[in-house]
């Protein structure tokens, strides 16, 4: 099993409804400050890389509809097999 190389939380800020898909837009949780310990969750990713953009278009019938503003996810970098 491959270990977590990375960790991101998204917010989504915006999805575009279609027929068939949905289009989701997020942005990487950060804060303007964090505690000097370290403490605070999203400080393992942002305080190190403070911005990014997601945009994902989703076709799974079974997730059609599940996502929505305002949820935060994380997004895991794993090292994939070729």
């Amino acid at each position: 099993m491959s270990t977590i190389f990375m960790r991101a939380k998204m917010q989504v800020q915006e999805i575009k409804r279609y027929a068939a898909n949905d289009v989701i837009k997020a942005v990487a949780v950060a804060a303007k400050s964090y505690p000097a310990d370290g403490s605070d969750e999203d400080n393992t990713y942002a305080r190190f890389s403070p911005g990014g953009t997601l945009e994902l278009t989703i076709a799974n019938p079974v997730l059609l509809g599940k996502i929505e503003p305002g949820q935060k996810f994380y997004l895991d970098f794993t090292p994939a097999a070729d």
